[in-house]
């Protein structure tokens, strides 16, 4: 029987972005390296289980990673396991027990730790996870990334309903891997603008008052969005991949490790705090006592910009196109924006960006029209109020016998491409075709 490596990643979020389609492929790739290329996937589909759009959030998330990392991912079918269909459940649960590689991402994690209680998933991704199991990945973010450790933040309720904060037990499965941790997503996050959203939406306040809650030995493991960590259980790494960092915070005292660092599995275990950052430190770059626990980083990340970064580059490029009178450049920065939120609009999460995209979209789209629209209109309709106060003031030179001034007025026009005609019922103008040569 061939033994998987053992592989935990966490994501802050972006699980469906641009941002994560190299950590992606390398965690598949890593996997089909042992399996000669074929790699079973699962998609666990509780987070989202209770929502009317569920079937669709899984459809897209497949179709993700199809597009992404070329991968079929199954549904496991697991959105409920209160439906009182066990056979349903025990399928499911079997898909996810024989898979290579098994995904969660955004939802609820109170729904999520409600329906996964009293069955026996927990214990089938503990197997994958432990020394001498079957092994494979463990793909799990945003919300599903909440319930991996000892305590659970329940974010909706705090957030949304305004519950005074308080944990949920989690599933612990970091524990046994020492990792006694509260996995705390979107920790970066600044979409209050105005308010603090760090802390997976929490704020620095709320989460002062409730890490004073957690166990003696219990630390925070939080991680950015756009954001991973990738641990080898077998080689004991951690590798920071994505946009941003892992912090390890104790008692209020944190270190972080950005991305594109890899460090030794104890950094991790090590809980933060300021006896931590002398190893952090000497395992990204600073050398030391404790360098050896730094390892060469892979380096799965891809250089992907945020929707917000495309959006202005591209509003830029329209510009400069529009100036120059380059339709083909306007038309491509327009199909690239366009393109670019299709991509980015499978993001759970996007903030304001993707609206601010589609808005930038349609009025590109507006100003490419109204140029249209001045290159369609008659002619006559742009030039006549110019050529009609010519002719009256050709008319008035004709009136005061200034003949020469009158044909100046008619030389010019002509030359304009304004065709002037003398008829008995008065004076005509055209348009000339730019293509005519005279020879008519």
């Amino acid at each position: 029987m061939t033994t998987l490596p053992r592989l935990l990643v966490i994501m802050g979020s972006g699980e469906t972005a641009p941002t994560m389609k190299a950590v992606h492929r390398a965690v598949f790739d890593r996997i089909a390296a042992v399996t000669g290329g074929k790699v079973d996937a699962v998609l666990i589909d509780t987070p989202f289980g209770f929502q009317e759009n569920a079937p669709t959030l899984a459809a897209k998330t497949v179709e993700y990673f199809m597009d992404t990392a070329e991968r079929h991912v199954e549904i496991a079918g697991l959105g409920r396991t209160d439906t009182g269909d066990v056979v349903a459940v025990e399928t499911a649960i079997a898909r996810i027990r024989a898979a290579d590689w098994v995904f969660a991402g955004p939802g609820s994690p109170t729904f999520a730790l409600e329906q996964w209680r009293g069955t026996v998933l927990p214990d089938t991704l503990a197997d994958k996870l432990r020394p001498g199991g079957p092994g494979g990945a463990v793909v799990f973010s945003s919300a599903a990334a909440l319930t991996l450790g000892r305590a659970t933040i329940p974010v909706y309720e705090i957030y949304k309903a305004g519950h005074d904060p308080f944990w949920l037990d989690g599933l612990d499965l970091l524990t046994p891997l020492g990792l006694p941790v509260a996995v705390i997503p979107h920790y970066d996050n600044k979409d209050g603008g105005n308010h603090d959203t760090s802390k997976c939406f929490l704020g620095e306040r709320r989460l002062r008052i409730m890490e004073a809650e957690l166990p003696d030995d219990v630390f925070v493991l939080g991680v950015d969005e756009h954001t991973g960590v990738i641990i080898d259980l077998d080689a004991e790494t951690a590798e920071v991949v994505g946009r941003g960092g892992v912090t390890l915070r104790s008692d209020g005292a944190s270190v972080r490790i950005e991305a594109g660092t890899t460090v030794a599995l104890e950094v991790l275990r090590s809980g933060g705090g300021d006896h931590a950052a002398p190893i952090v430190a000497d395992a990204t770059g600073g050398g030391g006592a404790a360098a050896e626990l730094a390892v060469a980083s892979s380096g799965v990340s891809d250089e992907v910009p945020s929707l917000r970064a495309v959006t202005a580059r591209l509003e830029e490029a329209f510009d400069v196109a529009l100036g120059a009178r380059d339709a083909d450049a306007a038309v491509a920065a327009l199909l690239t924006l366009e393109a670019a939120i299709v991509e980015w609009s499978r993001d759970t999460l996007q903030g304001d960006d993707l609206d601010r995209a589609r808005a930038a979209l349609r009025a590109m789209i507006v100003r490419l029209g109204a140029v249209a629209t001045d290159g369609v209109r008659d002619m006559r309709d742009v030039l006549g109020p110019v050529v009609e106060a010519a002719l009256a003031a050709r008319v008035t030179a004709r009136a005061d016998k200034a003949f020469g001034v009158s044909d100046a007025i008619r030389d010019n026009l002509t030359a304009a491409g304004i065709e002037v005609r003398d008829t008995p019922e008065g004076v005509e103008w055209l348009v000339l075709d730019p293509s005519d040569d005279g020879s008519r």
